[in-house]
């Protein structure tokens, strides 16, 4: 892949470091203090969403498209400005979920490449923001890295849908992970890491006291395509679509709201569709 160019024609540091490894990271996004609020909104909302289908496998998907806060964050200049690097001046949000690993709980994320499930047609018109509302270690488990590995081919995956894997199906891919080359990406609160779609990535359980919470947003180019699910939908979050793709989705007029809710479970169901392409299944 080769980095977008800023406007004045240079490309960043961060965009070729992305070209290069296959990822960035620690990117100061926004203040520690402001990590907190969110965090703060994020633990007050939480009981509220668990009332409803909100996600897979206990998990908060699609927060942006339900929550205000989320939305704000989804859209934040200094998010976008990066993203802007690697896709160019149009950006839409095609998914996003909060990972929240519990206090010493067993859940993990095993070896995998993103778009090996997302059904989308363009290998290098995404880009995974990763943004740490609590401090990340390795201790807490941070996400890991194979650098440079989204350079070649995707590699087959099998399905385990173990219950403390975070991923959907439990993908995993079928492939020999040298321990010596793997990159560890601490983050404290309000710094994020950006990642290729294709690139190996994971996460180890939380074996320590504290929460560990990140929110994962995935941006695409609207020339991208579904190519899997009958439709898919997609939030226009920076210049203009040209293309047509993907269904809009709204801003959130308030949290949880009956619109709001509509719209997430339209979203839930279509890209499940597939996430779980050729399993007999569209939820677990």
């Amino acid at each position: 892949m080769q980095p977008a160019r800023t406007t004045d024609q240079t490309v960043s540091p961060l965009a070729t470091r992305y070209a290069l490894d296959g990822y960035a990271f620690p990117v100061e996004i926004f203040s520690r203090r402001q990590a907190q609020s969110y965090r703060n909104t994020l633990e007050a909302l939480e009981s509220r969403a668990r009332e409803g289908t909100v996600g897979n496998k206990d998990q908060l998907n699609y927060p942006h498209v339900i929550f205000r806060f989320a939305n704000e964050i989804v859209r934040h200049r200094s998010i976008l400005d990066a993203v802007e690097t690697i896709l160019g001046p149009d950006i839409m949000v095609w998914g996003a979920t909060f990972f929240i690993k519990e206090p010493h709980s067993p859940s993990y994320v095993s070896w995998h490449q993103d778009l090996r499930y997302w059904g989308l047609d363009n290998e290098d018109g995404q880009v995974s923001a990763w943004v740490a509302l609590s401090p990340v270690t390795v201790e807490n488990g941070c996400m890991r890295f194979i650098p440079g590995s989204h350079k070649g081919e995707l590699v087959d995956h099998h399905d385990t849908f173990s219950q403390t894997n975070f991923l959907t199906r439990g993908q995993e891919a079928d492939i020999e992970i040298d321990e010596s080359k793997v990159v560890h990406v601490p983050l404290e609160p309000g710094q994020a890491s950006f990642h290729h779609g294709k690139l190996l990535h994971a996460s180890a359980p939380n074996r320590s006291n504290e929460r560990r919470i990140g929110f994962a947003i995935n941006y695409i180019a609207p020339h991208v395509r579904q190519l899997v699910a009958k439709e898919d939908f997609a939030m226009l979050v920076r210049g203009e679509d040209r293309f047509g793709h993907f269904h809009h989705v709204p801003a959130p007029d308030s949290d949880l709201s009956e619109s709001a809710m509509s719209w997430h479970q339209r979203i839930l169901s279509a890209q499940n569709e597939a996430l779980y392409d050729g399993t007999g299944t569209h939820t677990r």
